[in-house]
């Protein structure tokens, strides 16, 4: 089933271009660890668990560009059925209604239709996770074909360079903000309620196509990885408790 739900997110057809990582970089490495862990079967509780000397927000970035990448192919499936008719507020039921606040064009919290409250929100995601003030990226640079046959001169003289930063210049590397943790719950947060709309609203059109298990896969692992590093509320569940509750009742605290 990790398998399938793997590939079928692999696709190419996406509600907005999907964010791909710098080959080459230490995220990009991260990312390809991760889907490979999907694509091995493993329980998902155990995939999202922090690897061996990796740095915790280094693996919560690339989780939270996964899930913007992932979420971007679950709206994709329904986007054609969501419009500003069939779906006049961004909502989860009529109990919940989500109002959109930019506090730039939108200063108030603004009842907005789905899809228009949605592409706001991927726009916004994109925005920060695009922002290397917030989401640090190193680009490599790639060997020359003559690589081999330079290698030792060039390992040699690169050996400095790393004396050099290490000995001077360690502390001045590019941290995380210190606002990115809260910045990623904030963003995670809002990339739940897409979930809450499909599920609520959509979900008749998922089962036709025959994507209830990566539709609810994907969003297992979401929430198998919020609780793991407590990046998503209790309460904001609420709108899917049920939904929750049996998919993956550990995550809010009920043992089977």
């Amino acid at each position: 089933m990790a398998s399938s739900f793997a590939s079928f997110f692999a696709k190419d057809k996406t509600f907005r271009p999907k964010k791909k990582f710098e080959p080459g970089t230490m995220r990009y490495s991260l990312h390809k660890q991760a889907s490979a862990s999907l694509k091995s079967g493993l329980d998902l509780k155990e995939i999202v668990k922090l690897p061996d000397n990796e740095d915790e927000d280094d693996w919560i970035a690339v989780h939270v560009v996964d899930f913007f990448n992932r979420i971007n192919l679950v709206y994709g499936i329904v986007t054609d059925y969501c419009t500003p008719e069939s779906c006049p507020t961004m909502s989860g039921g009529p109990r919940y209604e989500y109002r959109w606040c930019d506090g730039i064009k939108y200063k108030k919290p603004t009842s907005l239709n789905a899809p228009k409250y949605i592409t706001l929100l991927m726009e916004w995601v994109e925005t920060i996770i695009n922002d290397e003030s917030i989401f640090p990226v190193q680009v490599g640079t790639p060997f020359p074909k003559n690589f081999r046959s330079t290698c030792k001169k060039l390992l040699s003289r690169l050996y400095r360079i790393f004396v050099h930063v290490y000995v001077h210049h360690f502390d001045l590397g590019t941290p995380f903000p210190k606002n990115f943790r809260s910045t990623c719950k904030k963003l995670l947060s809002r990339l739940y309620r897409i979930f809450v709309h499909v599920y609520v609203h959509h979900f008749d059109r998922i089962i036709d196509l025959q994507a209830e298990a990566h539709v609810n896969m994907c969003f297992k692992h979401f929430c198998y990885f919020c609780h793991e590093f407590d990046l998503l509320k209790k309460e904001e569940m609420a709108p899917l408790f049920e939904m929750t509750n049996r998919l993956c009742p550990e995550v809010l605290g009920v043992v089977k």
